[in-house]
């Protein structure tokens, strides 16, 4: 249910997202979170219920985290804009370079 329902509506147009290492961490907790809910705790060999570990919740969808799913399909976007046409929308902006010299801080103000 995971994978075919919730990350798919997660990481709907993460090809375009810019991830900062905070939002990495933010996408595995939430994924952790909706794991441990869809698959709920579990006995011990005492018979006492617990809360799954993050290992056992890789082990359940295959070590193949949230971040790893968008980095693929970014390099996959990647690849796909690279194969279009030099006159393509997406690959001209790839490729393009920009002119003049870069201005650092504020702008000056007159007067």
């Amino acid at each position: 249910m995971y994978t075919t329902l919730i990350r798919p509506a997660v990481t709907y147009g993460c090809e375009a997202w810019t991830l900062t290492s905070r939002n990495e961490q933010q996408l595995r907790i939430f994924e952790r979170k909706i794991l441990k809910k869809l698959f709920g705790p579990i006995q011990d060999e005492k018979g006492i219920w617990r809360i799954r570990k993050n290992h056992e919740l890789n082990d359940l969808v295959g070590n193949v985290g949230i971040v790893r799913v968008i980095k693929s399909r970014r390099m996959a976007w990647l690849g796909k804009v690279m194969r279009m046409d030099g006159g393509r929308m997406p690959r001209t902006i790839l490729e393009w370079k920009p002119m003049g010299r870069r201005i650092r801080g504020r702008p000056r103000k007159n007067g």
